[in-house]
Formats: C-alpha cells, sequence, structure tokens
C-alpha cells in the first residue's frame, strides 16, 4: 500500500532532521558548546592558539580536537567568519515543547514572527537570558534556524536560553491563551503602550509577539494576539531594532 504524501513528507522530514549538523566557531560560542552537557559535540577544529584558551572546556567534553593551519583553517565555514582558530560541529539542540517552558511562576515568553536576522535573534536570545524569559519561540518556516552566526551573537546564550521552532506561530499563540498566558504584540500604530496594557497584570503569565523590521507582524499574528502595544518614544520619529525592542519590552514585562 503507497503511503499518503504527507507520511512520505514527514518522514523525509525526520530523516533530514536527524542528518542536521550546525558548525559554531568563535572562542566563546566554542567554549560554552563544550561546557553544555545537552550539546552533542561531533568534531572540533582548532589552531594551537586556539587550543591553549579552550584546553580546559577540551578536556572537559572529553573531544579530541583536530589541530589545523590558522592559515588553512579547514572547517567548512564563511571564509568571512571571525572563527578565532576555533570550530565545533555540534548537533542542535533539542529544547521540547513550548509547554514544557510555560512552568513555574509567572513565566515570560518571546515569540518572533519571521525575524529572519541571525543576529538579530542572537541579540534577543541574550536579552531573553537576562531578563529571566523561559523561552523564545519562532515558526519553523521563514526566522532564523541555529547557525554559527547566531550563537556568536548570542555570545553563549544558544547553550542556555531555549530556542524553541514550531510549525504554526498562531496555533502556538492560541494554546499560550488557553494556558492563561496574556499575549501582546508589538507594533509601532499601536493605541496602547506596553506599561498600560501590563497594569495588573504582571501576575499573569506574559508572551511578547515581535515581528520582523519593516514588515511588522503579519495579519494572522495581528488577529490572534490579545492585544497590540507599542512601546513610547520621546519624540514621533525613528523605531527600535527589533533585538532592542525585545530588550525594553522584556523589561517592561519583568515581574
Amino acid at each position: 500500500m503507497k503511503k499518503p504524501k504527507w507520511v512520505v513528507e514527514k518522514e523525509r522530514a525526520r530523516k533530514a532532521a536527524a542528518q542536521e549538523t550546525v558548525w559554531l566557531f568563535g572562542l566563546h560560542a566554542v567554549r560554552d558548546a563544550l561546557h553544555n552537557p545537552r550539546r552533542e559535540k561531533l568534531r572540533l577544529i582548532v589552531t594551537k592558539n586556539a587550543f591553549d584558551k579552550l584546553a580546559d572546556a577540551v578536556r572537559a567534553a572529553g573531544i579530541a580536537p583536530e589541530l589545523a593551519d590558522p592559515r588553512k583553517f579547514p572547517a567548512p565555514i564563511d571564509p568571512g567568519s571571525v572563527h578565532q582558530g576555533a570550530a565545533l560541529e555540534v548537533k542542535p539542540l533539542n529544547w521540547g515543547a513550548v509547554a514544557d517552558h510555560c512552568m513555574g511562576q509567572a513565566p515570560r515568553l518571546v515569540l518572533l514572527d519571521r525575524v529572519t536576522d541571525p543576529h538579530n535573534v542572537g541579540a534577543i536570545l541574550r536579552s531573553a537570558e537576562v531578563f529571566g524569559a523561559s523561552a523564545v519561540v519562532a515558526p519553523r518556516q521563514h526566522s532564523a534556524p541555529e547557525t554559527g552566526a547566531l550563537a556568536k551573537t548570542a555570545s553563549g546564550a544558544l547553550e542556555r536560553q531555549p530556542y524553541l521552532r514550531v510549525r504554526n506561530l498562531a496555533e502556538t499563540i492560541r494554546e499560550l491563551q488557553d494556558m492563561g498566558f496574556l499575549v501582546l504584540g508589538l507594533a509601532g500604530e499601536a493605541e496602547e503602550a506596553i506599561e498600560q496594557a501590563l497594569e495588573g497584570q504582571r501576575e499573569r503569565p506574559i508572551a511578547l509577539v515581535l515581528g520582523a523590521e519593516g514588515p511588522g507582524l503579519r495579519a494572522k499574528t495581528r488577529d490572534t494576539v490579545d492585544k497590540l502595544v507599542r512601546i513610547d518614544s520621546a519624540g514621533p520619529f525613528g523605531s527600535l531594532n527589533v533585538s532592542n525592542a525585545a530588550a525594553v519590552a522584556l523589561y517592561a514585562a519583568r515581574r
């Protein structure tokens, strides 16, 4: 009996995911990954100078490094990458389901609607870690995947801050609403400021939804969130980069 098309596509996606690997680079990103027991480490390439700086982390991880000539660094990464003589091939982290990160007292989540720039997502992961967010959530399609550039910008936060990819963002928002979350979408033209929307609501779990720079939140996302809110500025000019907006919103929503 021939398998349905959707079953075949699902099996292909599962096989592709099983074969997927990521090359992390840079001393900070590689060191934090080596120290992370959740991270499956496959191959480490380092120069002599980088190995001297990472020796303790390499020993702790129990991985045999490959010493490389800094003039002919063999890792398959962009030649323009600032690798600092260290590159580590790993499996992507599996942080489980969104519901696994909704426990505890009044959790905070960050949802990203088609934010594709890895540097922005990396910076958002750093802010999420600083301000105690339970997870950063993005759709599997049209969002920044786990990459070396994202990890380097995250400056270690990728190893500690859950970054979950979901099939459908609107469905995830509705699931969070069913769990009692107040879901706020950030939009510059919103009538209500984020501080006003949060008055009397800080004991609730809160999810903050941010869109890509330029297009912002998609129409379906706008229709699904509980409320659109803005970040007030000192004057009628300019706008915040999405990673800066995430940091400000997380600070505003702190418990």
